[in-house]
């Protein structure tokens, strides 16, 4: 859970202007960041986050445990969102299937090259940002939303599935595709922009996966590696997927790159506009405060 939510929570027990101001900034933040990161575009953010916390002030006050404000916060904002997005210029058509979402031959041979060094390190911090932004809104819905709630704001498997009325296996499922989507979508992104930058000795764009089955052990490791990455397999199962890797070098390769585009998604924030922000948070708390002393003057 992202620690804005427990500060938040925290500071609305004090009910003073000041702390409530405070935790209904973070709020804006928190609302305006999960809505650009599922639907990508400010008007439909700063809309959503208008309408959820205008609509939340009343029901604040009566949630004082921080997990139970972050299932009901998310699922009103997911509503909000779902009504009124627009589908990405660049969404799939359809969900690829796990061999399409497996690196070829070609592409785990760029990623040994690869190893130890990364076309990210030539580009600057804001367009590593909107790059990695533009690779989740090209992965399908019902899997971004999973990767967004879980790998950027941080809820476990459990929250997630009461915020989607999904089964845990099925978010667990759906987890793992979006993580191997937006780990092709952003290395291919990163291909096509090292091509720009640098003609000369430019790599050449990372393929689609040819179609060729990988060995058996390398296609069950691909399968359950979110598993085996959040430490949901078995003992024994982890200790085999460990020795498979150890004696594998593409699967070393696979691994790292997949745990580099899970951090990068993990570490992605976008702050809502400072322009807007400190006038609807002060129109919001004042709101907030009439609502408390309400019960006293009746």
């Amino acid at each position: 859970m992202r620690p804005e939510l427990l500060q938040a929570t925290d500071l609305l027990r004090l009910n003073t202007p000041e702390a409530v101001e405070k935790a209904i900034g973070l709020l804006q933040n928190t609302v305006y960041s999960f809505s650009m990161k599922v639907c990508g575009h400010p008007e439909d953010a700063e809309d959503t986050m208008q309408e959820v916390l205008s609509r939340s002030l009343e029901h604040l006050a009566k949630i004082e445990d921080p997990q139970q404000l972050a299932v009901w916060l998310y699922t009103v904002t997911r509503n909000r969102c779902w009504r009124m997005r627009r589908k990405p210029a660049h969404a799939p058509a359809s969900m690829l299937s796990l061999d399409q979402l497996m690196p070829s031959d070609e592409e785990l041979g760029i990623l040994l090259q690869d190893a130890g060094k990364s076309p990210e390190l030539n580009l600057l911090e804001t367009e590593q940002r909107h790059l990695l932004h533009q690779a989740i809104l090209r992965i399908p819905a019902p899997l971004r939303i999973v990767l967004v709630l879980h790998d950027m704001e941080e809820l476990t498997t459990e929250q997630v599935a009461q915020i989607l009325d999904l089964q845990q296996g099925t978010i667990r499922i759906r987890l793992h595709r979006a993580r191997l989507s937006v780990r092709k979508e952003m290395n291919d992104l990163l291909g096509g922009v090292v091509l720009t930058m640098d003609q000369t000795h430019a790599k050449p764009r990372r393929p689609r996966s040819s179609g060729k089955r990988r060995p058996d052990d390398c296609r069950e490791l691909f399968a359950n590696i979110s598993e085996y990455l959040d430490g949901r397999v078995d003992p024994v199962t982890c200790e085999q997927m460990r020795e498979h890797i150890e004696t594998c070098p593409s699967c070393v390769a696979f691994l790292r790159d997949l745990r580099a585009a899970i951090d990068r998604c993990r570490s992605l924030d976008i702050p809502c506009d400072s322009a807007v922000a400190p006038r609807l948070r002060a129109l919001l708390t004042r709101e907030y405060m009439r609502l408390l002393v309400m019960p006293a003057a009746k």
